[in-house]
């Protein structure tokens, strides 16, 4: 089964900064990487890319990424992305756009959701979806 990676891994992952002591879902990236189950959306990607000021970062990211093929949406991805949203509005919860879609891909796939954003819990008290532990 794929795994929708979320940019708060990937962010963590990727820092330049990290400590030698590295977070689960670092050491679950990189399984998922070796198992070829990563699932990247092109809004992640967009992501994970943006804010980056060095060009030379900027294009050794872009380049590392680039192993990753884009996962296809559908129409049924944003409709869905939308009900999703307007579920967790009606029950007090709020997110973004990006994280709505992540859970509607992950859902009409089958795929868990692999992040350390822990509003995506609170979307799963009210949707369909699974995270990766």
């Amino acid at each position: 089964m794929k795994v929708v990676v979320d940019t708060s891994v990937w962010s963590l992952a990727l820092r330049r900064n990290r400590t030698l002591e590295e977070s689960p879902q670092i050491l679950r990236l990189r399984e998922l990487i070796a198992d070829d189950r990563v699932a990247l959306l092109g809004v992640i990607r967009q992501e994970v890319l943006s804010g980056i000021r060095q060009i030379e970062q900027f294009d050794r990211l872009r380049e590392y990424l680039r192993a990753f093929p884009n996962l296809e949406l559908a129409i049924k991805d944003y409709e869905l992305a939308a009900e999703f949203y307007n579920t967790c509005r009606r029950n007090g919860i709020q997110g973004s756009n990006t994280d709505f879609l992540i859970c509607a891909v992950a859902h009409r796939r089958g795929y868990s959701i692999l992040t350390t954003d822990g509003d995506f819990a609170l979307f799963g008290e009210h949707l369909p979806i699974t995270l990766w532990q």
